[in-house]
């Protein structure tokens, strides 16, 4: 039977390094190749020498498919091209082939020329990257190869981010990357047609949440900077430089404007510029009411959020800060809350999900004395808060996703273990299909029933319609005729068809087979009791007492005759052709039973 086999290297019961391998009818593919934010060693990157120990994995993958520029999706791929070594085609969207080098470059500063490492990708090697990449539109088919194609679909979640429908021949996979089932401020809900795949590799980041309503969550995240800053606090959001950033830049300005509000609002990093421009850029990738509403006004020109430089950090009085990245793993936002975090009056709200072993997963996990580089005890004492403005799909979207897409499979990737494992259940219970969460470097095996699509000749349609048998949607139908493979495409004509297209004499091909009955009868007895008992038994079939004493049942032929040694006995020929196969069969068996006593 074939088989698709999916090995994480990354995101396999984890959120972080997402980076997936999977192996279809012959072809190989990497979805997503990111680093992991809670690690600074070589953990960081997924474990490439599991495809192969030495060598470039150019021989070994057909292609490499990036879902949106995420780093934890995308942040190892200089890594993997250029060091490790790949040269073949990777796939993402527009927008994200156009952010994707500006965060790397942005992650090789902060790690090279801030934190001094080495054995990292340098600024050209993120160039070379970026050259092999071929860029793709939303539903476009692309062809990989001869059999190899794959289909973008709208994923929410950040500007650019895409699901792939992969396929080749009859079997299909889709991955989701990150998605997000319901709209925001800035972008649509994710969206994919009933493709049907063997299988489903979705995340499941928030697998065990339903989230409140977004109404609520918004009313609450406003209320909360409002008082902090009325008392005279400042407020930190640690927020990646694009995505939430937007959607809650969006929703401060407007409360701003709508109260009069006189605290500035700061932005830290010059990627929001950039970013603001990619937004315009990509204005058809947002939803429909800043597509509206962009000619009159663009969303993404702030009036009251500036630009932040590091000398206002300790400037006295009120303000609310934006500072990448959003894990406070590295960077200018970790910077901030160092400065801010011994006064009360502050408040750090953390908008997303942080990965285990970063300062933002310290803190929401109650931690408030905290171990910074060198051995320095860093106290807590500013507020708090966790607010999911998180991007992802909950588990009422994971399952609506599958109901949509209706896949025969679904494998859980990008969550946490003990959450993946109620999903998993759920999604078993409710869609009665098989769910998987492979470890990382552990593979999962699915079996799959391909469907081959046939087309049916008009003729041989028209010959089953004549028989006056109604065809039931409902019910499979077994049709006869002769398979042609042409072009890649199969056909079921009518044997004389097949013969006619092909310029063949025809051939009939019998089965024989010999029996003896115990029967003193003369044979035209013998054969109108056999006759007689057949006309009993099989009364949906035509049987029919020919002149020349033989008896037919459709196709199938009985002949009768004296045994030469044993008067009391009589020699049955019974012959068929392939199509009665069956019945041939259902008849010699019959009447190896002998005749019921009382036919005449």
């Amino acid at each position: 039977m074939p088989e698709i086999k999916v090995t994480p290297l990354g995101a396999g019961q984890d959120v972080g390094r997402s980076c997936i391998l999977v192996s279809i009818g012959g072809k190989n593919l990497m979805l997503d190749c990111g680093m992991h934010m809670g690690y600074n060693d070589d953990r960081r990157f997924p474990d490439f020498s599991y495809i192969t120990q030495n060598g470039r994995l150019t021989e070994f993958l057909d292609c490499v498919i990036i879902s949106h520029f995420h780093l934890d999706h995308c942040g190892a791929l200089p890594y993997m091209s250029e060091m490790v070594g790949y040269d073949g085609p990777i796939y993402m969207t527009h927008p994200t082939k156009a952010i994707c080098p500006i965060l790397l470059e942005d992650f090789r500063k902060i790690t090279v020329d801030k934190k001094g490492e080495t054995n990292f990708f340098t600024s050209q090697m993120i160039k070379d990257c970026m050259k092999k990449v071929v860029a793709v539109n939303l539903h476009q088919t692309v062809q990989v190869d001869d059999e190899l194609e794959i289909k973008a679909y709208y994923a929410g979640h950040v500007l650019g981010a895409a699901m792939f429908h992969i396929k080749v021949g009859s079997e299909s996979v889709v991955y989701t990357g990150d998605y997000n089932m319901t709209p925001d401020r800035h972008l649509g809900a994710a969206w994919i047609d009933k493709c049907r795949p063997d299988l489903l590799i979705t995340e499941s980041t928030y697998a065990t949440t339903i989230r409140d309503s977004k109404r609520c969550r918004e009313r609450d995240f406003l209320k909360k900077v409002h008082e902090t800053v009325e008392k005279g606090g400042k407020v930190l959001i640690p927020v990646f430089a694009l995505g939430r950033a937007q959607e809650l830049c969006i929703l401060l300005e407007t409360f701003w404007e709508r109260m009069n509000l006189k605290a500035p609002i700061y932005f830290s990093t010059g990627l929001t510029e950039k970013a603001n421009h990619y937004y315009k850029l990509f204005i058809t990738w947002t939803n429909q009411k800043i597509r509206k509403t962009f000619v009159q006004r663009n969303m993404f020109e702030f009036k009251h959020i500036k630009a932040f430089d590091r000398a206002f950090v300790d400037n006295p009085g009120p303000m609310v800060v934006f500072a990448t990245p959003g894990m406070l793993h590295a960077g200018q936002s970790l910077l901030i809350f160092r400065r801010w975090a011994g006064d009360e009056k502050n408040m750090v709200i953390m908008p997303g999900y942080c990965v285990q072993g970063t300062v933002g997963y310290k803190i929401l996990s109650g931690q408030r004395k905290l171990e910074m580089e060198g051995r320095q005890t860093l106290e807590v004492k500013m507020q708090v808060e966790y607010m999911s403005f998180s991007a992802h799909a909950d588990a009422k979207g994971i399952m609506q996703l599958i109901r949509q897409a209706e896949p025969s499979n679904v494998l859980l990737v990008h969550g946490e273990a003990k959450k993946m494992e109620f999903l998993k259940l759920k999604i078993e219970q409710e869609f009665h299909i098989n769910c998987y969460m492979p470890l990382n470097g552990e593979t999962a095996t699915i079996t799959t029933n391909p469907n081959i699509p046939v087309d049916i000749s008009l003729g041989l349609l028209k010959k089953e319609s004549s028989l006056g048998l109604v065809p039931d949607i409902k019910k499979p139908r077994l049709m006869h005729g002769t398979l042609i493979m042409k072009d890649n495409s199969l056909r079921l004509v009518s044997p004389e068809q097949a013969l006619k297209e092909i310029g063949l004499g025809e051939h009939q091909l019998r089965f024989t087979c010999r029996l003896h009955i115990q029967d003193a009868h003369k044979e035209q007895e013998t054969v109108q009791r056999i006759y007689s008992h057949l006309k009993s038994v099989l009364k949906d079939h035509s049987v029919q007492h020919l002149p020349d004493g033989s008896i037919m049942v459709e196709s199938i032929l009985v002949q009768v005759s004296a045994h030469s040694d044993d008067p009391g006995s009589k020699v049955l020929l019974i012959s068929w052709t392939y199509q009665d196969e069956e019945l041939g069969s259902f008849l010699t068996s019959l009447l190896k039973k002998g005749l019921p006593q009382g036919t005449s």
